[in-house]
């Protein structure tokens, strides 16, 4: 099958008109975080964005922001466009989020299209906000499913806060994991042809053609932690339309619009005009290998030709395919890498858990043998046994009280030595001092004198 280079330009050319027709144009006033920008060029707010917090100042970084955070709990932390969207009927907003907390922690994140704007209000959740016109998407762990996003309207006359099952009054839901996931969450509410749908990382929340949202509305972002909290922390919000008129100024109304389309069709006329002599001179057909890798800046007038113009075009798109490409194959590297070292992480994770739950077991026990100890202690009535053991006591009391003097004054009678023994004792010590005497005089007279 042979193709004319003809046909391979009328075939670029409508592409080329397709991407144009559904090309998104961000609106700057009501977006922050786009195409990688810092949200904040002083760290003290954020341009076109009203923050606020209740006991706390949200915390602005250069990528993110910090409605709540990780510590202390019942926090509460909202960020409101300054400006409304004027974009009926075709819009798209985008928010880049992450939720991070402990096990068992909880909160609540509210993403908001309403009426009013909140901006000067208290930070509020679904379930103390006053009475609102407009929409709210709220993300939290409902029912303990682990996380669920579920989508609420009101016109303005139904105080929510009220109800006595505010759960039930959700119009459309989905489940969705969102806390500790280690990547970005990307949830999209795309309004566009009577069709309001929200997306979750890629996939389809829930949708419904029975939801018309009006034009003049104020976007907001707010978040609450409970006791044990979690930390919801922003990093893009993006409000996008395929209105191409209102790109930079969404205030301002596009007029003569109709003069420069006239005057671009007949350029563009003239140029196929010029093109089609050409194409009858030219014969050889452009090869893959003659497109440059690059291309340098020029003016657009210097592009002369509808046939220059399309081959400049032409090899441009096809250098950001291949950027494009390359990109997506560095990314796909990049998760493949932190997929594997999320893995090995969770290798090792792994037996300190173990060792975690033998150690909480043996805790276990230690406390189930005190509380039997203590049960024991307290049912068991110890008066009979003090009261017997008193009666022992005092038993033991009176029988020394009473026996010891007896025993004492028999063993000492029965042992002590009599009078007689006493007469003799004394009568001999005498004797035997008068013989000593006797013997003493007796040896002094029988010793020799000595005279002077």
């Amino acid at each position: 099958m042979y193709i004319t280079s003809q046909t391979l330009r009328n075939a670029a050319w409508a592409a080329l008109t397709l991407s144009a027709a559904r090309a998104q144009y961000v609106i700057d006033n009501l977006s922050f975080g786009q195409d990688g920008r810092q949200i904040s060029p002083n760290l003290r707010g954020i341009p076109h964005f009203a923050v606020k917090g209740e006991s706390h100042d949200p915390d602005i970084l250069t990528d993110r922001l910090i409605l709540t955070p990780p510590y202390p709990g019942n926090k509460r932390g909202s960020i409101w466009a300054e400006d409304p969207l004027h974009h009926a009927g075709d819009w798209t907003a985008e928010v880049q989020f992450r939720a991070n907390g402990m096990e068992r922690s909880g909160g609540n994140l509210q993403i908001w299209y309403t009426k009013e704007s909140q901006k000067n209000d208290v930070p509020h959740s679904l379930y103390t906000a006053p009475k609102f016109d407009g929409l709210v998407l709220v993300i939290d762990q409902y029912e303990g499913r682990g996380g669920s996003i579920r989508g609420f309207l009101n016109d303005g006359t139904m105080d929510i806060k009220a109800h006595t099952d505010p759960d039930t009054l959700a119009f459309g839901q989905c489940d969705y994991p969102y806390r500790n996931l280690g990547i970005l969450s990307e949830l999209k509410l795309h309004h566009a042809h009577g069709v309001f749908e929200v997306t979750v990382d890629g996939r389809t929340c829930f949708s419904t053609d029975k939801v018309k949202l009006p034009e003049g509305y104020y976007f907001g972002v707010s978040a609450a932690s409970a006791e044990i909290p979690d930390s919801f922390e922003i990093f893009k919000f993006v409000v996008s339309t395929t209105n191409s008129y209102t790109r930079e100024e969404p205030n301002k109304q596009w007029q003569n619009q109709q003069p420069m389309q006239n005057r671009q069709e007949q350029q563009q006329s003239d140029g196929h005009q010029q093109n089609q002599q050409q194409q009858q001179q030219q014969k050889s057909e452009t090869k893959l290998s003659d497109i440059p890798q690059m291309l340098s800046d020029v003016l657009a007038g210097n592009i002369r030709s509808q046939q220059d113009q399309f081959e400049d075009l032409h090899n441009r798109i096809q250098i950001i395919n291949h950027r494009v490409d390359d990109i997506y194959k560095l990314i796909e590297n990049i998760q493949h890498t932190n997929d594997y070292r999320y893995q090995q992480l969770m290798d090792r994770i792994v037996p300190m858990d173990d060792r975690g739950s033998a150690t909480l077991r043996n805790m276990e026990k230690v406390e189930r043998a005190t509380m039997d100890i203590l049960r024991n202690v307290e049912s068991k009535d110890f008066k009979d046994m003090l009261t017997a053991v008193h009666n022992a006591v005092q038993n033991s009391h009176d029988s020394l009280t009473q026996g010891l003097p007896l025993a004492v004054a028999q063993i000492a009678g029965k042992d002590r030595p009599s009078l007689t023994t006493y007469l003799f004792i004394a009568v001999a010590v005498q004797i035997m001092i008068t013989g000593a005497y006797m013997v003493y005089k007796s040896r002094r007279n029988n010793a020799p004198k000595k005279y002077l």
